[in-house]
């Protein structure tokens, strides 16, 4: 777990990883983190995060969270706008966090919690403020008198908390524990500025700006009745009566706006509650909402009801509950049916349903991939192989595209091909040893003409620069 990885670091006292994510502070005069410091940051603590089991890399729900995320950065001013990454973490617990570079965590448990679109995109809003302020560059460059590790027991802290108060406090035990609340209150006082910024990006980007003062407030009330303490979205965003009285001035000012949810975020709440969690309680959930008529939408509790019925094995049953959800043409309702046929284990068929939902939605990814591990299953390797080399024209940096190219590979016997295509895979969850592991043992293979040894020899000779760079700059990006 990232966690137990962060703190492993803090208590040998060497934050390794980190200080390679952290700048070079130099001359205390002269501390500041550029933005593009602040990317490169961000990247190398992605790099650890995408390899924890907890990174949840499902493509529906991964692609519709960055899908909100790009309607409401569209809000943002071109004076501040840079790129962003929304990604999700699987746990329960209520929380959103964001980090250098414009990478903003979601957890599963945020979006199951929320009882609208709209309350989902104020927290988004507001995270997305944390960002475009430069709130954390400012911590960082705040804390210029301060040594680098104290930086690094930072970002522990900072990261941890967003999951566990816990081991949050454990983080803060590992000496400058005084630097490290000084700063995080500095940031609780960048809270307000977050939230009126927030509040403007859901105005521009047509969302209810009361979301987030809806969501806000039923955290504040949770805090009455939860009996290990206030939601994690609470410790680390710590609330006030104040704070959001000043979001309900605002929004006194605006028109009201009813904004009605998109059927996309039902559906993946649906997909999430159906998934997460032991597979007969989510069965009785959907059969419970569905019997007793309460549910935010009849279509998604219909969807969480045949996404249940597949974890639990009941294909027959499924497949009846799929006849009336497929009246709504939907590429999300659409990859359930093909998948249902996969699983169950009608390959051909499921083949047929991909190709099919495919001439509806061409650029929809879970069916591109749904459509690959079907020609892979049935061998038909040659025709999958040309079809990833096709997407990897488009998405040079999906990892998961390189992982089939390897199984297609594999499936063709060509291990040198196999090996080079798992390296890519890899590089791209930022695994680099891995890589250059993959590359010896491609080369060591056999197979490949002239041209594909020499192309291979070259970039595992520009991995093992870029590893060894890694180890000779601790203190660098």
């Amino acid at each position: 777990m990232i966690l137990r990885f962060l703190l492993f670091i803090a208590a040998l006292g060497v934050p390794t990883v980190l200080a390679q994510a952290l700048p070079d502070l130099g001359d205390v005069s002269a501390a500041t983190i550029s933005v593009a410091d602040e990317q490169r940051l961000g990247e190398n603590i992605m790099r650890e995060i995408r390899r924890d089991p907890a990174y949840y890399d499902d493509p529906e729900v991964t692609d519709y969270t960055n899908s909100l995320g790009l309607r409401l950065t569209s809000g943002v001013t071109a004076e501040t706008r840079q790129a962003f990454d929304f990604f999700v973490i699987r746990d329960p617990q209520i929380n959103a966090f964001a980090m250098p570079g414009g990478f903003i965590g979601v957890h599963t448990g945020l979006i199951l919690a929320a009882q609208s679109e709209s309350e989902v995109a104020g927290v988004l809003g507001h995270e997305i403020a944390h960002v475009t302020q430069r709130h954390i560059a400012r911590m960082i460059n705040q804390q210029g008198n301060n040594q680098l590790m104290s930086l690094a027991a930072m970002a522990v802290a900072l990261l941890a908390a967003r999951s566990n108060s816990q081991v949050a406090e454990a983080a803060f035990a590992f000496g400058q524990a005084g630097a490290i609340q000084n700063q995080l209150n500095f940031t609780r006082s960048n809270e307000r500025e977050a939230d009126r910024v927030g509040v403007q990006i859901l105005e521009r980007s047509g969302f209810d700006p009361r979301g987030m003062e809806v969501f806000f407030e039923r955290m504040q009330r949770a805090t009455r009745v939860y009996e290990t303490g206030a939601p994690s979205y609470l410790r680390t965003h710590p609330l006030t009566f104040e704070r959001i009285a000043d979001i309900q001035s605002r929004l006194e000012s605006m028109p009201y706006r009813q904004v009605a949810d998109s059927l996309e975020f039902q559906l993946i709440r649906a997909k999430l509650r159906a998934e997460l969690g032991a597979p007969h309680e989510a069965l009785a959930f959907f059969e419970s909402s569905l019997g007793e008529r309460k549910y935010l939408s009849e279509l998604a509790s219909r969807y969480g009801l045949v996404a249940s019925l597949i974890r639990n094995k009941l294909w027959s049953r499924a497949r009846q509950e799929m006849v009336g959800l497929r009246k709504t043409v939907n590429p999300i309702v659409e990859n359930l049916g093909c998948q249902l046929e996969a699983v169950s284990g009608n390959r051909t068929g499921a083949l047929q349903c991909f190709v099919a939902a495919r001439r509806l939605f061409p650029n929809y990814r879970a069916l591109f991939y749904g459509h690959l591990e079907q020609l892979l299953w049935l061998r038909q390797a040659a025709q999958a192989l040309s079809m990833i080399e096709e997407g990897l024209q488009t998405r040079p940096d999906d990892s998961f595209l390189y992982q089939l190219q390897a199984e297609a590979y594999a499936a063709l016997g060509k291990p040198l091909m196999q090996h080079r295509a798992l390296a890519e895979a890899y590089l791209r969850r930022g695994q680099l040893g891995a890589a250059v592991e993959q590359l010896q043992i491609a080369l060591k293979s056999g197979g490949g003409d002239f041209y594909i040894l020499s192309a291979t020899e070259s970039r595992l000779r520009e991995l093992r620069r870029q590893l060894v760079e890694q180890k000779r700059q601790p203190q660098r990006f």
